[in-house]
């Protein structure tokens, strides 16, 4: 196995910083339930919330279409609900990749129906070319090419979310 660096560690920070930046002042000093998809999406989103400059509360949601392959198996399975209500609340979902938008679709839907005051999404990572289920990005990390990414809290069978930048894994 050998991974290839695709985005620096520093382009990283650089990115999240200007992210926060653009958070804090969308939501001008109002609270955000952030809502972070597991279990991809933790490192990114702790990142991301020490840059935003208003009140934060972090919930968390576990859903995969993934399993241990390096393919969306098209089922998602929803492994932890929120511990919070969102009923008028302004809610951010932190996610690590968009690629197909399965996950991201069937989410942002059942948050819609808990009536939020407003839903956005953030997400590390943007995979165009495989997209089949369209979903607003608010706040956009990387648009990447169709490449099997590890690395920065995304993983390959549960291996290698520790790495500090985002590798092409090569099998």
């Amino acid at each position: 196995m050998s991974v290839e660096v695709y985005i620096p560690e520093e382009k990283i920070k650089s990115r999240i910083k200007e992210l926060g930046e653009q958070i804090t002042k969308d939501y001008n000093g109002e609270e955000v339930v952030i809502i972070a998809v597991l279990n991809g999406s933790f490192v990114f989103c702790s990142d991301l919330i020490r840059q935003i400059k208003c009140p934060v509360i972090v919930e968390f949601v576990g859903a995969s279409s993934y399993g241990e392959g390096v393919e969306s198996s098209g089922n998602v399975k929803i492994t932890m609900d929120l511990k919070r209500d969102i009923l008028g609340k302004h809610v951010l979902v932190v996610e690590d990749i968009v690629d197909t938008g399965l996950t991201l679709s069937n989410l942002l839907e059942v948050f819609k129906s808990r009536k939020p005051k407003s839903i956005k999404l953030a997400s590390f990572l943007f995979k165009p070319a495989r997209l089949k289920h369209p979903v607003p990005i608010n706040y956009l990390g990387f648009e990447i090419e169709d490449k099997f990414v590890i690395g920065y809290g995304l993983d390959y069978g549960g291996k290698y979310r520790e790495l500090p930048y985002v590798g092409v894994y090569k099998g």
